[in-house]
Formats: structure tokens, sequence, C-alpha cells
């Protein structure tokens, strides 16, 4: 294989995973289907197939894009900031944003989809909950050292992460129904949970 075909495949599972990311985001990883995206995007059905050879494959790569996805968007820009609460200030309001503009067409693409796979075994549900567990790692890490570092009081970073991230994927939820002043609702709370 010539590494024109290469690049051109590459440039295709691309695109195709970048759509797929925008209708996992609205109907869940259950309503992407090999035939659902070749319409979508005018390409044959065995293009595709030939790409992603599988369903499970297809929504593997999905998962993969949308992560790097939410990676620039939300992390990156946040570690500039110094560690602890300066970053996780900013990894909180990165991903306000994430969810206000929103980066995915039905706003959080893990909001979407771990509720559909959260007790189903296997590879699609290990790759949502990999990710899930990160972006709270993430965040425990960042307010343990904010902790140490007397920024905020002591407290148990896992806890306080579990009800950060509770409050984000709320406030989702509250965006994609117009709930009124959801983002502000969201930033009351969390300076009750930790002083932002």
């Amino acid at each position: 294989m010539t590494d024109g075909r290469l690049l051109r495949g590459a440039r295709s599972r691309q695109a195709i995973t970048r759509h797929a990311v925008d209708v996992a985001s609205l109907e869940g990883l259950n309503g992407l289907s090999l035939g659902r995206l070749a319409t979508d995007l005018g390409l044959s059905k065995s293009g595709i197939q030939t790409l992603f050879r599988t369903k499970e494959n297809l929504h593997l790569a999905t998962i993969e894009t949308a992560a790097k996805e939410f990676y620039e968007a939300v992390v990156a820009p946040a570690l500039p900031a110094a560690a602890g609460l300066p970053r996780l200030r900013a990894l909180i309001d990165r991903w306000i944003v994430y969810a206000e503009t929103p980066l995915f067409e039905g706003g959080c693409f893990w909001a979407a989809n771990l509720p559909d796979f959260d007790s189903r075994p296997g590879p699609v549900r290990d790759a949502l909950v990999n990710q899930h567990n990160s972006w709270r790692t993430l965040l425990s890490n960042e307010l343990a050292h904010a902790a140490k570092a007397q920024e905020l009081p002591p407290m148990d970073p896992d806890l306080t992460a579990f009800h950060i991230d509770a409050v984000l994927m709320a406030t989702n939820t509250a965006l994609r129904l117009n709930t009124p002043k959801a983002t502000a609702t969201a930033r009351r709370i969390l300076n009750s949970v930790v002083t932002l």
C-alpha cells in the first residue's frame, strides 16, 4: 500500500469518526452503524467497513476521537496554569465551556454514552470508563496538590473530585434541557464544594 493511500485512509477515518462523535453525542453510540455513517457522509458502506471492520471497532475509534478532542479542548488549555487550585479552576472553566458551547453537537459525549454502557461489560464500556476515570483522577490530583499547598482545606480528594464530576455531568444535562442559569447554578454549587 502506498503512503498516499495510507494518508487518504487516515483522513477518511478521521472525518468519519469526527462525524460519529457528533452522532453519538446526540443519540449514543448505539445510534451509530456503518450504514448510517455511509448515508450521512455520502460514502460507500463497504468503504467504511474496510476502515473499521466491525461496529465495535467503530465505537472504539469514535471514543478515541472524542477523547482526543476533549483533551485538546479541556485539558491542554488548563495545563499551563499552576498545579493545584489554579489548574483545577482552569479545568472546571474549560469543561463548562466544552458543555456550554458545545464542542460536540449533543453536548458532553461522556454524559451521553456512559449511562448506556455502565452495565455492559466489554471493550467499549472499558474505553468509556477509562476516559472517565482518567478525568476524575486528574481532578483528584489537582485537589490533592491544592490541599498540600494549603490552597484548600484538608479533604478527601477522590470524594471531592466525584462531587465536582457529578455537578459537571448534571450541568451538561441542564444545558441540553435549556435550564435557565444552568452555568451560574453549577458555579455556585462548585463554589460550595471547593473554594473556586
